[in-house]
């Protein structure tokens, strides 16, 4: 059987080829404007699931990220603390080894040292409330607006009272990893009558009713190794947030190569499809110019 070839059926089919092959010149073009494989998602449904799970997975990389660093500054804020304590305790305990020389010291030098002891003892105290972004790092999720409570404090307080409520500040670095960024202060500064504040007050009160305080340079020891053990505990979380970091930035890496593997087109392959397929469209107008030339009956018509 022979098919009837007509001049406006060739028409019609050549329109449609030229139509497709326009199409995809303009597929291509916009890829290599946009260096963009997938343009909407029924260009790709598979590429495009892949793209979202890969997106969620680094928006959650991304706010560890973030967590970690903030957990960072806290830490790094509570080690300064601790450290300028152990400072401040380093002297607390030479004015005592000073003042328990009874012999050697008068009443005036004894009470010079007291009255030293006293801005030591103020010095401990905002040491022990520092803050970060508004924050007590020695008192846990305390809104209480200050770790310890001073002797002074208005309204009145029973003194150097931790106000910790026990709940420590904590940062998720991953999907099962969280971390403390605070300091229990009552471990390190201790409370009441049996932490550092009341421990200077009453070598204080020694050196001027004439007690030899030699018997408190122990006591003192003794605070400098709980601030010590704390000051490491924090170290080493510390240590931990910064090899999370690590992991982190190499886990942000590995998804943005993923996500551009999925999403993304070479620069290169894109211009050179974008050529191959102008010249497929030159050489398809130029075919059906050629094979579709007007004849007598079109100039009869």
């Amino acid at each position: 059987m022979i098919n009837r070839v007509t001049n406006q059926g060739l028409m019609v089919s050549a329109q449609r080829n030229l139509q497709q092959s326009l199409s995809q010149l303009s597929k291509m073009q916009e890829t290599a404007g946009s260096l963009k494989r997938i343009g909407q998602p029924s260009d790709d449904p598979t590429g495009t699931a892949d793209s979202i799970r890969v997106r969620a997975e680094q928006s959650s990389v991304t706010q560890f990220g973030r967590n970690i660093n903030d957990g960072n500054a806290w830490l790094t804020t509570v080690d300064t603390a601790l450290g300028k304590t152990s400072d401040i305790l380093r002297r607390v305990r030479d004015l005592t080894v000073q003042g328990a020389n009874d012999g050697a010291l008068s009443a005036t030098q004894k009470e010079a040292v007291a009255v030293e002891l006293e801005s030591l003892r103020a010095e401990l105290m905002t040491t022990a409330n520092t803050k970060f972004m508004g924050r007590t790092v020695f008192a846990g999720n305390s809104d209480a607006g200050v770790a310890f409570t001073d002797s002074n404090a208005v309204p009145p307080a029973v003194p150097y009272t931790s106000t910790g409520t026990g709940s420590p500040v904590e940062r998720r670095i991953g999907t099962d990893t969280l971390i403390r960024v605070d300091s229990d202060g009552a471990a390190a500064f201790g409370e009441g009558d049996d932490s550092v504040f009341a421990l200077v007050d009453t070598i204080i009160t020694d050196l001027r009713s004439g007690v030899n305080v030699s018997a408190r340079l122990n006591e003192i020891d003794a605070r400098s190794t709980a601030i010590l053990g704390q000051r490491g505990a924090a170290g080493a979380r510390q240590a931990q947030l910064l090899k999370a970091q690590g992991a982190n930035v190499s886990e942000s890496v590995s998804l943005e190569a993923q996500r551009a593997d999925v999403e993304d087109v070479d620069l290169g392959q894109a211009i050179i499809n974008l050529k191959a397929q102008e010249l497929n469209y030159q050489a398809a107008l130029s075919v059906t110019a050629r094979s579709l030339q007007s004849s007598l009956m079109d100039f009869l018509r």
